[in-house]
């Protein structure tokens, strides 16, 4: 008899909180969606109380399906529980996710108080949460570091207190492996009544061990892995949940089994990908652009023999299809539909029109397009509903002569030009905007990609511009790589705090 694993997804909370990747609502929703039709068992799907968008997006992603359990962030706060509590109140299954921190380092730094206290927050919480739901899930925010004689205090007490799961971060990414492996079986062997809750892992990967903590975890005995999409998060992210559901996939042997629907990963992570603008790394294990690629010669020469010599995986359990329709400027609305389906894109058929016209303009300037072009022309139509849009634009640059832009604004229906000189195209754009956009703005950062490969591809730009004290994350996408760096200035300025 297999174990079950229950998989807790956290991507729109803490996915969601790498700088510049947050959704709107509607957004929220499609993840919501794709993750249900995926087999996740829980959906973390925000922070009530930290601002009224994640309050209103839990609201509407209750609503917006049904099997899976419903989770809200709180901390060990009576007001948040509340807050969480109403943000919940349409959820089929709800589930309150509170919990305090229990190192020393934070119990010291973090709340100035002592251990005593901090273990009396915990069971306060946690008996306060359970007077509005039956399932609640604690957390001991930085576990990895704490002492572990300690934590099964605090584990044992929340259970007693109606805790039905305890989730055992290692917040900082700091332990090894056979470290955090021993913190759950010293738990397992030392907490009364262990077996009324389940263990949950959290784990982070600042030193690169996110997936091994999380299957020595699982092997240690918890029962409930808490994941991202493309292993997004803070700082250097969090497990991914492709490759631990993979990882239990190719090994049958540990006889522990998810409810994931693994054909689904690839769509799900293109998704996610899109919505946030948020490229995955090549090499990313299970969903990078280069996982099923073979450049050697020996390796090549293998796989063409036997596809087992060197993948482990068949592409298709991952949801790859690897006869793919390639798209060019003779391809038609049903093979563009196909390529939107299988990044996990569903469309309606006025908005297909839509895309299909920039996509012809694209596959005239390239000779095959792309899936992240396809994904980057799907969102692209968002740019139309801004206040401020750019019209045209009109660079001069060459060795040995001054840039030169001329540029045209559409704001609020409203006409404007301005030009400027500058170091370089981008630069000269960027300050003929200024001119009519005549606002202190600091540009902080500008990071181009391509998103393929050749002369002719699509470049993507992402900027982080100051503006009033506040930070404001931007994209742009185009063939141009200057019109793309003014559409991310531009995404900038239209997500500026109203004044």
């Amino acid at each position: 008899m297999s174990d079950r694993l229950f998989i807790f997804d956290t991507t729109l909370r803490d996915g969601e909180q790498v700088p510049g990747c947050q959704l709107n609502t509607v957004e929220k929703i499609q993840v919501a969606k794709a993750l249900e039709q995926m087999g996740v068992d829980v959906i973390e799907a925000g922070f009530p109380v930290s601002s009224p968008g994640d309050f209103n997006s839990v609201i509407e992603i209750s609503k917006a399906v049904t099997w899976p359990v419903i989770c809200a962030l709180t901390r060990a706060v009576e007001h948040d529980i509340d807050v969480a509590v109403d943000a919940l109140k349409y959820a089929k299954h709800k589930r309150i996710h509170t919990g305090i921190g229990t190192s020393d380092e934070h119990i010291r730094y973090k709340f100035n108080s002592t251990r005593e206290r901090i273990l009396e927050q915990a069971v306060e919480a946690t008996k306060y949460a359970k007077r509005f739901v039956d399932d609640v899930e604690f957390y001991c925010e930085d576990a990895g570091r704490t002492d572990n004689e300690y934590l099964a205090q605090v584990v044992e007490a929340v259970i007693k207190a109606g805790a039905t799961v305890v989730n055992i971060p290692d917040t900082t990414g700091y332990c090894l492996p056979q470290e955090y492996f021993e913190k759950i079986k010293y738990l397992k062997e030392h907490v009364d009544d262990i077996d009324r809750a389940v263990i949950s892992t959290h784990c982070h990967n600042d030193l690169g061990m996110a997936t091994a903590n999380t299957l020595n975890g699982v092997l240690a005995g918890a029962r409930q892995v808490e994941v991202t999409i493309n292993g997004i998060g803070e700082r250097a992210g969090n497990t991914s949940l492709e490759e631990i559901a993979m990882i239990l996939k190719c090994h049958k042997g540990l006889g522990i089994e998810t409810n994931i629907n693994t054909t689904k990963i690839y769509p799900t992570s293109r998704m996610v990908s899109s919505l946030m603008n948020m490229p995955v790394q090549p090499n990313k294990a299970i969903v990078g652009r280069n996982a099923f690629a073979h450049s050697s010669g020996i390796h090549q020469d293998g796989v063409l023999k036997n596809v087992q010599t060197y993948e482990i995986m068949n592409p298709k359990d991952v949801g790859i299809d690897d006869n793919t329709i390639m798209l060019t400027a003779r391809s038609g609305r049903a093979a563009l539909k196909h390529r939107l389906t299988v990044n996990g894109v569903e469309v309606s058929e006025e908005k297909l029109d839509k895309i299909y016209e920039k996509f012809l303009q694209l596959a005239d300037q390239k000779k095959e397009v792309a899936d992240a072009d396809v994904l980057m022309l799907a969102g692209a139509d968002t740019a139309e509903s801004h206040a401020v849009r750019l019209d045209f634009l009109q660079v001069t640059t060459g060795k040995g002569v001054k840039s030169v832009a001329s540029i045209g604004l559409d704001i609020s229906g409203q006409k404007f030009e301005a030009a400027a000189s500058g170091n370089g195209p981008v630069d000269a754009a960027i300050k003929a905007l200024k001119k009519i956009i005549m606002k202190q703005m600091t540009l902080k950062e500008f990071t181009i990609q391509a998103i393929s490969k050749g002369s002719d591809d699509v470049g993507k730009v992402h900027m982080q511009v100051e503006y009033d004290g506040s930070m404001y994350y931007g994209f742009g996408a185009d063939t141009d790589i200057v019109t793309a760096s003014v559409e991310a200035y531009i995404d900038c300025i239209n997500k500026f705090k109203r004044s």
